[in-house]
């Protein structure tokens, strides 16, 4: 039989993201349950319910790419009033993943407050424009990663790293910038592509990629513009929120009232 140990190596030589969480204080001190993205669970932490929530737990911290301890009760309570007077679980969720990416295209206004909010949720950000003046650390320090590059290049040197738990947000209204970061983009497996723009700019943009050859529903339906969900979100900080609220959804598979499928002004 093969132990959590071996489908663990496995994975971690594979590259495959995986977590592991051990009861390190507490009872059934050195228990363990390991999570996989795929649903793959093994292990268990002395009780049911503990062993569920820890496992939703894994899996988030997995998909930010994290490591840390957390505190629960004996049959997974988490928050103070349920921990009152109740012993102690500490464990420790130890991740083997990346951190998601998040690129984002056009050295606009609204990319510094994208990239603040990507960073609090953990992921590695890249700030790509093609205009040097524009594209810069002193505009985006909280960028991991600055390009001056049109995205043709991007996508061929790193495209295949983008993966279902990365996005791509293009901000901006440039044809000749984000024509070819849609068609990038869907070349690649990331798992959002979001693209800024009014209903109107939206119109035209897909009459240029029709154009070059983006006509097929399954590529169309993987495009999120109007970008974000419909909050009613007006400031670059707001905007930012709605963008990640909806990259969120996608990946999780809850249904959000996103501006693409919405009508009228995106600004009431």
């Amino acid at each position: 039989m093969t132990s959590l140990y071996e489908v663990l190596r496995d994975h971690i030589r594979a590259s495959e993201p995986v977590s592991l969480a051990t009861v390190v204080d507490g009872p059934n001190v050195g228990a363990k349950l390991m999570v996989t993205t795929g649903g793959e669970q093994i292990g268990d932490l002395g009780h049911p319910e503990l062993t569920r929530i820890v496992a939703r737990d894994a899996l988030a911290e997995l998909e930010a790419g994290r490591s840390g301890i957390r505190n629960y009760g004996p049959e997974g309570e988490t928050t103070p009033e349920d921990l009152a007077n109740t012993p102690t679980v500490r464990i420790f969720i130890e991740t083997w993943a990346p951190p998601p990416q998040m690129w984002i295209f056009g050295a606009v206004d609204f990319t510094a407050a994208l990239a603040k909010v990507a960073k609090i949720l953990g992921y590695r950000v890249i700030v790509c424009d093609a205009r040097e003046v524009f594209a810069t650390r002193r505009r985006f320090p909280m960028a991991d990663e600055v390009v001056v590059s049109w995205p043709g290049p991007v996508f061929a040197e790193r495209g295949a790293t983008l993966s279902a738990r990365d996005a791509v947000c293009i901000l901006t209204h440039d044809p000749k910038f984000d024509v070819p970061a849609v068609q990038g983009a869907l070349a690649t497996k990331v798992g959002y592509i979001g693209v800024m723009g009014s209903r109107k700019t939206h119109e035209k943009r897909m009459q240029r990629l029709a154009e070059v050859g983006v006509d097929q529903p399954e590529q169309i339906d993987r495009l999120m513009s109007p970008i974000g969900l419909d909050i009613g979100a007006r400031t670059p900080e707001e905007t930012a929120i709605s963008i990640c609220a909806e990259i969120i959804a996608r990946h999780t598979g809850r249904k959000t009232p996103s501006l693409r499928r919405s009508s009228g002004p995106i600004h009431g």
